[in-house]
């Protein structure tokens, strides 16, 4: 029987190079005890470490990994899923996740902006379900505006961002 759930997304995680949790999130009820869940990355980790691929079947599930200096990054799915539909949803949350850590995808990037790396999470996958596939726009919902972009009023900017703005817009004059 065909599955025609929008539900494709089983859980999302990333372990660093010794197989500990860094991020985890699983969506649905099968692995539903913490216990049941260290178990299973320890045998997803153990299978993975030396593998050179990107899709294997572990536990009858589909799951589709990278490994980036020292983290994995990984995405499961049932075993019915299309994988062609879980590699757009990773490689979107991954190159979101590369973008937002300015190419420094590494355990202590990921730990130093781990609310960015889960908000990304959150952009991309909602209870299991793919809400988007593009990393712009993920990056776009995700990053925050730096204040030098944002137009604050003169009466309200400090000394240092009322010459940065005024700075700026001579020079946007200049090089008209």
């Amino acid at each position: 029987m065909v599955n025609l759930s929008l539900y494709s997304i089983k859980a999302v995680i990333l372990l660093d190079s010794e197989g500990n949790r860094v991020l985890a999130k699983y969506y649905g009820s099968e692995h539903a005890s913490l216990k049941e869940q260290k178990a299973f990355e320890k045998g997803l980790f153990d299978k993975t470490k030396r593998a050179q691929g990107e899709v294997i079947l572990y536990d009858n599930q589909v799951v589709l990994y990278r490994s980036n200096i020292d983290i994995f990054f990984y995405v499961i799915g049932s075993m019915e899923e299309n994988e062609l539909i879980l590699l757009s949803m990773f490689n979107a949350f991954y190159d979101a996740v590369s973008t937002l850590l300015r190419y420094q995808v590494e355990k202590r990037s990921v730990m130093d902006n781990l609310d960015l790396v889960v908000l990304c999470l959150d952009e991309t996958v909602d209870g299991g379900i793919i809400l988007e596939t593009d990393a712009n726009a993920i990056v776009s919902r995700v990053s925050k505006p730096r204040l030098d972009t944002v137009d604050i009023p003169f009466g309200e900017q400090t000394l240092l961002q009322a010459y940065q703005t005024a700075r700026e817009r001579i020079a946007s004059q200049l090089l008209r």
